[in-house]
């Protein structure tokens, strides 16, 4: 007799939510995502270290793809890094206020000694966080894009343990050279006019539900919307940071006890 194999549907099978409980202080917090910092895009990096540097909030929350790519916490030893600047920018915004970052599909191997040396403080995907308003639930949004089907292959075998450790076991300038090779890649899509797939909707719902969080906030679309889901509930994307670029566009979304908003990175 042959042994059936039952595969659950991502869509309706409820994740493991982690719980961050807000500071009873916090009266500002800002979300920001998807800035893809590299040394090549020198404008976005400088509005970051501006904006690091004269935000009002008492939180920040980067919810992935702070970084373009990142190959490794031991880029942090090669000396005047890109890597090392960043977070001794960080490390120096994080004497002033709590930073939460989360992995995106670009920064996923960024791991504890970037978190030790930056200052900041690591959150799991998704994590709900508990704080003045409604409960909000905070995802980098690539586990949610299940359209995406290649990708989505990809984002199961890259989040093993076997095969990170496999990549970091190479060179470090090899690791370079393959970060480069997969933003050619990219470039090469975008370029092209391929589609991106968006969160989807069962499975958003399944999330929240599971959370007990009216809000949704994510980026990784690079579709900044506010999306009204049903009473009181809403599925808030991020924008990404693309200052180098003709489009010109960066936007901390800024969230009070009252609601939200969405302001540039100059006015926070």
């Amino acid at each position: 007799m042959t042994e059936s194999i039952v595969h659950s549907d991502p869509r309706t099978t409820a994740p493991q939510v982690a719980q961050l409980q807000g500071a009873p202080d916090w009266r500002v917090i800002d979300f920001i995502s998807d800035l893809h910092l590299q040394p090549t895009e020198p404008q976005t990096v400088q509005a970051w270290r501006n904006y690091l540097q004269r935000s009002t909030a008492d939180a920040i929350f980067m919810l992935g793809d702070l970084f373009e790519v990142w190959v490794g916490d031991d880029a942090l030893d090669e000396a005047g890094s890109f890597e090392a600047e960043c977070a001794g920018l960080l490390r120096e915004a994080a004497q002033k206020r709590p930073l939460f970052f989360m992995v995106g599909n670009r920064d996923f191997l960024a791991g504890n000694e970037f978190l030790r040396r930056s200052g900041m403080t690591g959150l799991t995907e998704p994590t709900v966080l508990h704080w003045a308003g409604p409960n909000i639930l905070l995802s980098h949004g690539d586990a949610l894009c299940l359209g995406d089907v290649e990708y989505q292959q990809f984002r199961a075998l890259s989040r093993s343990a076997a095969w990170q450790q496999q990549l970091l076991a190479q060179p470090l300038a090899v690791r370079r050279a393959i970060g480069k090779s997969a933003r050619s890649e990219s470039e090469q899509r975008k370029q092209s006019g391929a589609p991106y797939a968006d969160a989807d909707a069962q499975m958003t719902t399944t999330w929240m539900q599971t959370a007990q969080a009216p809000w949704l906030i994510h980026g990784h679309t690079h579709q900044p919307a506010d999306h009204a889901l049903g009473k009181d509930q809403w599925r808030i994307v991020l924008s990404d940071w693309h200052i180098d670029a003709s489009t010109h566009r960066a936007e901390v979304l800024r969230v009070t006890p009252e609601g939200w908003l969405r302001i540039a990175p100059e006015q926070a």
